[in-house]
């Protein structure tokens, strides 16, 4: 750890001559850093090795106690010896730290613990490298070991137990990204991005793009349709010219400059139609495809930005997301060896998140929501799963058993 703060303190320029990084993206590469050396071997759905655990528990709580010392002054009251009540200023953490920090560490635990949660399953496993079953993955995914099911397919409750695994999961995700988006957008966009941008929203999104958004009756559901997203190229570039217009509208219609060249032709409240509809179709990427790189601007963002807390914030967050996706991929990857024993016909394509009913993304009250009810009880092992499965089972047949109904006329039919 003495080399570790060693290149913190140097800005990773070890020959220090004071050419290193800032200490915001220094402390965000060692985040980054940590998560890819710890977590790049988990392929299977099984705990960590006690060593890599207690790795990624020191190390992070290393990087993460320099929060403690991001303070703010906020106003207190204090009693004097005269008993009179006195207001006076006192030091405390940063509120946007005090808020997000115990938040992301209880959504690094759950993670921990659904891990943990796989060492009692014995009804599925992973072929090794020199196995035939091992050789035949040819898909995007060649990499990962092959998951082997039963010839008769997983047990129903073991198929439950993994669906509700996986829903646990995915409500880490979201809160991961609703956090990592709400630091992001509070992050000051750098002048050398906003030099990068061309004049208009129209010369960044192309001229079919824009005008398939600024139609009289638009659908981002059936935009994405249209076009093609095969591959994550297409679907980043598509990400970052979106970006690039939303910043582009955003400027304009706070820009007090009458003679901006959009002025005469686009009215202001087109510019906000517009940036609405940019920014519903970026919520539906990002629900859609959450394992895709990060945008330009993201990368801008995070590179050239000073403020140390919100560094933390976005590469802690951003280090979760990315491992919630990967265990969420993995248990979709034993449902489908599942699916696929029990009838061998190639599935259809789905999406990684049902997108439900559109609305407009509030990264705060997402992240608020999504924490209220990750309060459930979501560390469950597959006995756990069984017994309080069937715990529920009887308590519904005591209470039906209990239940009589009488004649009288207030009774409900």
């Amino acid at each position: 750890m003495k080399e570790k703060f060693s290149k913190l303190l140097l800005g990773e320029d070890m020959s220090g001559g004071g050419k290193g990084v800032s200490s915001a993206l220094a402390l965000s590469n060692a985040i980054t850093n940590l998560a890819a050396s710890v977590f790049t071997e988990q392929c299977r759905l099984e705990p960590m090795t006690k060593e890599r655990k207690m790795r990624w528990k020191n190390e992070i709580d290393w990087l993460l106690s320099v929060t403690d010392h991001i303070v703010e002054f906020s106003p207190t009251e204090q009693i004097s010896k005269d008993g009179i009540k006195i207001e006076v200023m006192a030091s405390c953490q940063r509120n946007d730290l005090l808020m997000n920090i115990p938040a992301l560490r209880k959504l690094d635990t759950m993670l921990i613990e659904c891990l943990d949660n796989f060492k009692d399953q014995n009804e599925f496993s992973y072929g090794s490298k020199g196995d035939d079953d091992a050789a035949k993955r040819k898909d995007d995914k060649w990499w990962l070991p092959t998951v082997k099911v039963p010839p008769e397919g997983l047990s129903d409750m073991t198929r439950k137990w993994l669906l509700y695994q996986r829903e646990s999961v995915n409500q880490v995700l979201k809160a991961s990204m609703a956090i990592n988006a709400q630091v992001l957008s509070e992050m000051k966009i750098p002048d050398n991005y906003i030099e990068s941008l061309p004049k208009n929203g129209r010369s960044s999104l192309g001229e079919a793009t824009y005008k398939s958004i600024t139609v009289d009756f638009f659908d981002p559901l059936e935009f994405l349709t249209t076009l093609d997203l095969s591959t994550e190229h297409k679907i980043l570039d598509l990400k970052n010219r979106i970006e690039a217009s939303i910043v582009i509208w955003k400027r304009k219609m706070n820009s007090k400059d009458s003679k901006a060249p959009w002025g005469s032709t686009v009215s202001q409240e087109k510019r906000e139609l517009f940036e609405e509809r940019a920014e519903s179709i970026l919520l539906l990427i990002k629900l859609k495809f959450p394992g895709i790189p990060q945008s330009n601007l993201d990368i801008s963002k995070i590179q050239y930005n000073a403020d140390v807390g919100q560094s933390i914030l976005e590469s802690y967050s951003r280090v979760l997301e990315s491992l919630s996706f990967n265990v969420i991929s993995r248990i979709q990857d034993v449902l489908d060896a599942d699916s696929l024993t029990r009838d061998p016909t190639p599935p259809e394509p789905r999406s990684h998140i049902n997108l439900g009913a559109l609305k407009i993304f509030d990264p705060r009250e997402e992240r608020d929501m999504l924490m209220s009810a990750i309060d459930a009880p979501t560390s469950m092992t597959l006995s756990d799963f069984m017994g309080w499965h069937l715990e529920k089972m009887e308590s519904r047949r005591h209470l039906s058993g209990n239940m009589s109904f009488s004649n009288d006329e207030d009774t409900c039919p």
